[in-house]
């Protein structure tokens, strides 16, 4: 059992190896759930790990922790390097550093129930309007390689196929 970028590769050929021969067994859920604590702070757990949220001191926050949106940022960027990672083990090269960085902007006055003045160009939706990310990677193969690599990536990558395309989103409410 080789290991490449601390991962056991036959156990990723396993993996897959599973997925093809019984199909279901891809189709995985994963959930998460938030207890407000108090002003703009919120606990956020999936499994058995807990992540702080709070919002920055400029938005009325403590600045204790991350923000939602900062996380979407961080989702996006861990994914992508789980893929990097992934797909370069898979092909035997060893990665020698990786860093990813990933920046959006996002209209406030939305969020806020605010309609900006025209000439500022904001359209008023909450969320990001684009997100920028820039991939830095140092690994034992040609840049080529690297690039096929860096195209599947992006191209098969949950996080940012959630963030691009339209995901239902069924929201129920029950007051106790």
């Amino acid at each position: 059992m080789p290991i490449i970028n601390g991962l056991d590769t036959d156990g990723l050929k396993n993996v897959v190896d599973s997925v093809r021969q019984n199909w279901e067994t891809g189709r995985i859920t994963r959930s998460a759930s938030v207890e407000w604590k108090g002003g703009f702070k919120s606990e956020a757990t999936s499994r058995q790990f807990v992540a702080q949220v709070d919002m920055p001191c400029g938005l009325c926050g403590e600045d204790s922790a991350i923000s939602p949106l900062e996380m979407v940022l961080q989702a996006y960027g861990a994914c992508l390097s789980v893929g990097y990672a992934m797909h370069c083990a898979a092909r035997g090269i060893r990665l020698q550093s990786l860093k990813i960085t990933v920046e959006g902007e996002v209209d406030l006055p939305g969020f806020l129930g605010l309609k900006a003045p025209d000439h500022l160009n904001m359209d008023s939706l909450p969320g990001y309007k684009f997100i920028k990310v820039d991939v830095r990677m140092k690994a034992d193969a040609d840049d080529k390689t690297l690039r096929e690599i860096h195209q599947q990536v992006i191209s098969t990558a949950p996080v940012g196929l959630t963030l691009t395309r339209p995901v239902p989103v069924d929201a129920t409410f029950t007051a106790t």
